[in-house]
């Protein structure tokens, strides 16, 4: 595991720029993303970088940090600065982890094996996605001790459910991060523009089609008879694409349309409105992991969550991409972790582009702050490589804002005064 140390990264890029050498990764966000959209195809980018509706909530996130600033105090010993944190009951390298981003296919070939790969080599922990590209079995023996989670989007099917939460306990899963906000998809219009589903062309869907019960499920007959398709092109293309990218032979796959039928199921299967909190129990009775919300942005919501005896809460809008509109995920952080009363731990994502807006969550209370589109971008550029040097920075850029402020630990971040809201 590499040991970084803010000074030192410092040091070492200048050092670089005196010879000619230049970081392959941008600093700057706006420009990260530029850089990446031109290494992405333009319905990959959009399917990224996008959010829902006129995108406000994207800029919610993003404003909302604007209200916090920071207050240094002056003549502090940080000369030893530590950033490691308790997560999940094991100590971890920072505060950082990083949050589960679907069909990452689309930014690189590597997809979540290399993200994996680049978040143990920083001892970063990662949440896995339920719309992976690889498998959870593949990137957790990646990560080896480092700790994983799974994100979990509850499906019409409970059955596979709880073969998914099996999974995860059998490949050394931490905790199980239920997706609550994304029980259908948002009013995308990025990609509406593009009419493009990456799941269709069996892109994000690596966690069902690797998955026995899911298997079985296809040999059900469908709910409804598919829809008839015109013989065109594209769709020559698309079928090609889902027959490649399910297990097995390509030419085995296509005689018997299993490809086809994994994609129809899935999309069959996704779409589950109906789940309440009554639900909430099936979980405990198929996984002793333990179990974390996702999507809260309610203090009545978080509330809820510990009469139900969950784990832990994670305050997300979903990166901007489900609720037009809705609340900036920084805005509710502290009402949620009031509502808590410190009884479980309060994970953050949404808007965060650097060290600074991590100091910012984690002085109003998150326990731990998400990096979620930008280790995207960086993958798209460099692959694993492109992800190890975004979180180096991302780290160094982290440990001097704590030591410039007058903390020498995350604790002391957390003290009352460290920001004021504006």
């Amino acid at each position: 595991m590499k040991k970084t140390n803010a000074l030192d990264r410092q040091r070492a890029i200048y050092a670089g720029g005196a010879t000619g050498l230049r970081q392959k990764i941008p600093f700057d966000p706006v420009l990260l993303e530029q850089r990446a959209q031109a290494a992405m195809s333009p319905e990959a980018f959009a399917y990224i970088a996008g959010g829902a509706g006129l995108e406000r909530t994207m800029a919610a996130n993003r404003n909302g940090f604007e209200r916090w600033r920071i207050v240094p105090r002056m003549l502090r010993n940080v000369e030893h600065r530590d950033v490691s944190i308790d997560f999940l009951g094991k100590k971890v390298a920072s505060p950082f982890f990083l949050s589960p981003i679907g069909v990452l296919e689309m930014a690189h070939t590597d997809a979540d094996l290399a993200v994996a790969k680049a978040a143990a080599a920083l001892g970063i922990p990662y949440i896995f996605s339920n719309q992976a590209s690889v498998p959870m079995e593949a990137c957790a023996a990646a990560m080896s001790d480092v700790p994983h989670m799974f994100q979990l989007y509850w499906s019409r099917s409970d059955e596979l459910v709880a073969h998914f939460l099996h999974r995860a306990e059998a490949c050394g899963c931490s905790a199980v991060v239920v997706t609550l906000d994304t029980t259908m998809l948002g009013w995308r219009t990025r990609d509406l523009e593009f009419a493009s589903l990456p799941f269709l062309k069996g892109m994000g869907i690596a966690q069902y089609t690797s998955d026995p019960v899911f298997r079985q499920l296809l040999d059900e007959p469908d709910e409804a008879p598919p829809p008839e398709v015109r013989p065109t092109w594209d769709a020559i293309r698309t079928l090609i694409a889902a027959n490649r990218r399910y297990p097995g032979g390509f030419w085995e796959n296509l005689r018997s349309g299993r490809g086809l039928k994994a994609v129809r199921k899935f999309i069959q299967l996704y779409s589950r409105p109906n789940i309440t909190w009554a639900e909430l129990p099936f979980l405990r009775e198929h996984t002793r992991l333990p179990i974390i919300l996702k999507g809260i942005l309610h203090p009545d919501d978080a509330r809820k969550a510990l009469d139900y005896g969950v784990d832990g809460v994670y305050v997300s809008n979903h990166g901007g991409r489900q609720v037009d509109g809705a609340v900036g995920a920084i805005e509710a952080l502290p009402k949620v972790v009031d509502a808590t009363r410190g009884k479980i731990p309060v994970l953050f994502d949404s808007g965060v582009r650097g060290g600074a807006d991590a100091f910012k969550a984690l002085a109003l209370g998150a326990a731990a702050v998400g990096i979620g589109r930008p280790y995207c971008y960086a993958l798209a550029i460099n692959g694993q490589a492109g992800v190890e040097e975004l979180l180096e920075n991302w780290l160094a850029d982290f440990e001097l804002t704590m030591g410039l402020t007058g903390c020498k630990n995350v604790e002391e971040i957390r003290v009352a005064g460290t920001v004021t809201e504006v």
